[in-house]
């Protein structure tokens, strides 16, 4: 039976923010339709001039606010016609964890990453008469190499989940890998959406520089590179909020065949820490 597979590319932004924390980002290509969509991301890249420059979010300022536009362009396109499949993955602050063993505090960074990988493409809700292989490939990841390697173990295991059988997921521990973003454009595509996310949800957009009264160039390059996702975004699904998890139209599988999804990640166990009368929080997103 002929195999047929993804590739998913991972990110992760800003583990504390003023609002909303611990941002996850990924895009998962199907592997008959990465090369062309590749190639497409690094033709735009060359006739941009920008070969030389790593795109991310925060190396964006007024020079480059069209470039990097032009890039989301291309980018945005790829998702609207289903080539690539964004999921986006966040926390809110006010939903405090309460049932967290004192040891897994130490390592929520790879907890987090793990129910992202696990539920945030939809496995769960698929269900495939022919194996489908999957290649995971992290931005280098921050810890130990012990507990990446513990961490890489867990992702390798997702596959004989009892409720993941129906999705026929296939993974080797060989085709886990951690690289470096400067080397893949669909990685650094994927940390200016989720900057750009955590940028807006922690209203970054309104900071001024200390003893200024107005916002500085590059806050206000960054929000207009943001204002053009976020249309972008509403193009493929009209009226998005960006600050609470994707709705479903029709089924649960939906979780996997959307092109473009949030999910705001809340613990099963938790205290509501009310916000503060001062504390304004994020509106109109």
């Amino acid at each position: 039976m002929k195999e047929k597979g993804f590739y998913i590319f991972c990110d992760e932004s800003l583990k504390q923010g003023k609002y909303y924390s611990n941002f996850y980002g990924g895009c998962m290509i199907a592997r008959a339709d990465f090369e062309r969509v590749n190639n497409v991301l690094l033709s735009k890249r060359m006739d941009l001039n920008m070969e030389d420059s790593e795109l991310k979010w925060g190396n964006i300022n007024s020079q480059r606010i069209e470039a990097y536009c032009e890039m989301m362009e291309v980018f945005f396109q790829a998702v609207a016609n289903n080539l690539i499949k964004v999921r986006v993955m966040f926390t809110d602050n006010r939903f405090v964890p309460t049932s967290i063993p004192h040891d897994n505090r130490r390592i929520q960074y790879h907890l987090l990453y793990y129910q992202f990988i696990k539920h945030s493409f939809g496995f769960p809700y698929l269900e495939s008469d022919y194996p489908i292989q999957l290649e995971l490939f992290f931005d280098t990841l921050p810890d130990s190499h012990t507990k990446n390697k513990k961490f890489k173990d867990f992702i390798y295991g997702i596959q004989f989940l009892p409720e993941l059988a129906s999705a026929n997921l296939r993974l080797s521990k060989s085709d886990i890998y951690e690289v470096d973003s400067k080397k893949h454009i669909i990685l650094q595509c994927i940390d200016v959406v989720i900057g750009a996310m955590a940028f807006r949800l922690n209203d970054q957009h309104k900071e001024k520089p200390a003893g200024q009264k107005r916002r500085g160039k590059r806050t206000l390059a960054k929000e207009k590179v943001y204002k053009y996702i976020n249309t972008r975004i509403r193009e493929i699904r009209p009226h998005f909020n960006i600050g609470i998890s994707t709705g479903i139209d029709n089924d649960k599988l939906d979780r996997f065949l959307h092109p473009y999804r949030h999910w705001l990640f809340t613990p099963s166990d938790y205290v509501y820490q009310k916000s503060s009368k001062k504390e304004k929080r994020p509106n109109k997103l």
